[in-house]
């Protein structure tokens, strides 16, 4: 993620961020272009102060204050490039469920910041009817628990998940060292990219190479990894416990673990940030991020900057109290495995 400037009066910003705090200008997401702009007043619309350019209109989900992207230039009503893929919503009259879908929104934008970074194929249902990216965000109810999940391009992400206790004790239940609403998203489109990317690419032997042969059944897979958990050396070739469930579940949260190491350390990039610790004797947790990770060719070069930036990081968390940043370890499988989507997206970019 970049850091971004208000062209009103130079003041950093948050992706996030509707209004300047500083000079009160009204700000957008321009996702074409991939930043945010002051807006002025233009006829019914908005003029963008990052490039003079045509009237433009909101996402019809800023309505709800769950959105602050500008549609395309030319459309005057609908929804954003990342709300059009949005399926079943919670009932908006709710204060309680309209709370948690902006807090889902936040999360789904920041994945769709990095899908358009990539340059990544995305159709929506209008688009591809079979296997277009949708996204349900669904509320229990006395009769159902929703499960988080994905199925032929349907995204179904359980409201429950923005609870931040429930999310925790589901967490904790688990035993599961990370759970965030970016993480299911980043996960779950990884299902997504698998389809596209894999398996209607011509790419299964490349990924069965790497991953393991994703037609052993998925039931018996899932069955055995919660009645007997992983196994004892787990960590030696897989980025988490879950990711040893089956093949799918190894992508997936492989493809989730990439998006985390490159968005977070253009952000690192975006602050000119350089770890180089007096302590370190033999320059093992010596790093400079200077560079944009979504372009690099050599994922060595990433992993250089990653490894020692995390621990930082995690060692700055440690001093606050709180749970390290990235508690995961990166073993040389599991760089291997990050190789694979590190290439795939590369290949994927260059030929979009």
């Amino acid at each position: 993620m970049k850091l971004f400037v208000c062209q009103a009066c130079k003041n950093i910003l948050y992706f996030e961020n509707r209004v300047c705090g500083r000079c009160g200008h009204q700000l957008a997401f321009l996702p074409e272009r991939q930043m945010l702009s002051a807006l002025e007043r233009a006829g019914s619309g908005f003029r963008t102060l990052a490039d003079s350019g045509i009237e433009r209109f909101f996402c019809a989900n800023a309505a709800h204050d769950a959105c602050n992207w500008l549609l395309e230039p030319g459309q005057s009503s609908g929804y954003c490039r990342a709300c059009r893929h949005n399926g079943t919503v919670p009932n908006l009259s709710d204060p309680a469920q309209l709370s948690g879908w902006r807090d889902l929104e936040i999360a789904k934008h920041r994945l769709f910041y990095s899908l358009i970074r990539w340059k990544l194929p995305v159709k929506t249902r209008s688009e591809d009817p079979d296997h277009g990216l949708i996204f349900n965000f669904l509320a229990d109810s006395p009769q159902q628990t929703i499960m988080t999940g994905h199925d032929n391009g349907l995204i179904t992400i359980a409201l429950a998940e923005a609870d931040d206790i429930e999310r925790e004790r589901r967490r904790l239940e688990m035993g599961e060292p990370y759970r965030t609403l970016l993480g299911h998203f980043r996960h779950e489109v990884g299902h997504y990219f698998w389809d596209v990317l894999v398996r209607d690419a011509g790419r299964l032997d490349a990924c069965r190479a790497v991953f393991g042969d994703d037609r052993a059944s998925y039931a018996d897979a899932l069955k055995r990894h919660y009645d007997q958990g992983p196994p004892p050396d787990w960590q030696q070739s897989f980025v988490s416990a879950y990711a040893t469930t089956h093949p799918w579940e190894d992508f997936a949260e492989t493809f989730a673990h990439y998006l985390h190491i490159v968005d977070t350390l253009e952000m690192a990039s975006e602050f000119g940030m350089e770890v180089n610790p007096p302590a370190d004797q033999i320059g093992g947790l010596t790093a400079r991020v200077s560079f944009d990770p979504y372009v690099a060719g050599d994922l060595d070069r990433i992993m250089q900057a990653w490894l020692p930036f995390t621990f930082a990081m995690n060692s700055v968390a440690r001093a606050m109290g709180v749970r390290d940043l990235y508690p995961f370890i990166l073993t040389p499988g599991v760089i291997c495995k990050l190789g694979f989507i590190h290439n795939l997206l590369q290949e994927t970019a260059r030929a979009g």
